[in-house]
């Protein structure tokens, strides 16, 4: 299917904190729980309808691990969508988050769509990090707040889906620039594992 418009998004946050089982569910696969963690980038794919438009989603699944971080920041170029993702369980991905949100806006677009994710919300009984606090954060940074659980699959969709919609309405309000959202043809000399394990060279 032809898409009217590409939109590049990139999931960051620490090690384990659920980015590729979040990936996993958006592009309709099972919840993994023994999903080895992310070495390097993984990356899946998902088509949407936003006003009778077709919207193609391209989703990096970026890796937490601190010798990969330049790796990392490759991706953001052209990147449109992000979604900052913590676990509700480990207060130390909630202090990391600043640091992911400082190398975004530094290497990405200044008009990025950032949504910030309280994973595992299913966890309640070992909750480390307050809804509140989250909340707190996203009001002091201007980032959308959600608290999601992979697991169960509760607001994947719509974390994906309406941060799309904010994107569309920057799109023809003219404050994204369609250069950012189109595909790009040019290849990159990186190796990523797809969704699917397979490896290929990023373009």
């Amino acid at each position: 299917m032809s898409s009217d418009h590409v939109f590049k998004y990139v999931i960051i946050g620490d090690r384990g904190v659920g980015k590729s089982n979040l990936l996993l569910r958006f592009i309709g696969k099972p919840f993994d729980s023994i999903h080895p963690s992310t070495l390097g980038i993984e990356f899946g794919f998902r088509n949407l309808e936003i006003d009778r438009k077709k919207v193609k989603l391209h989703v990096w699944d970026t890796c937490g691990q601190e010798r990969f971080r330049s790796l990392v920041g490759s991706y953001y170029r052209h990147a449109i969508g992000a979604l900052l993702v913590y676990d509700i369980t480990s207060r130390e991905s909630f202090y990391h988050l600043e640091h992911w949100l400082t190398d975004l806006q530094r290497l990405g677009d200044p008009d990025i769509v950032i949504v910030l994710i309280g994973n595992k919300s299913d966890l309640e009984a070992d909750r480390e990090v307050r809804k509140e606090e989250g909340e707190a954060f996203a009001r002091e940074f201007g980032l959308i707040f959600m608290e999601i659980s992979a697991k169960t699959n509760e607001y994947v969709e719509e974390a994906f889906v309406n941060s799309a919609h904010e994107i569309y309405r920057k799109l023809n309000f003219g404050i994204i620039k369609e250069i950012c959202v189109k595909k790009k043809k040019k290849k990159m000399n990186i190796i990523i594992r797809s969704i699917s394990g397979k490896e290929k060279a990023c373009c």
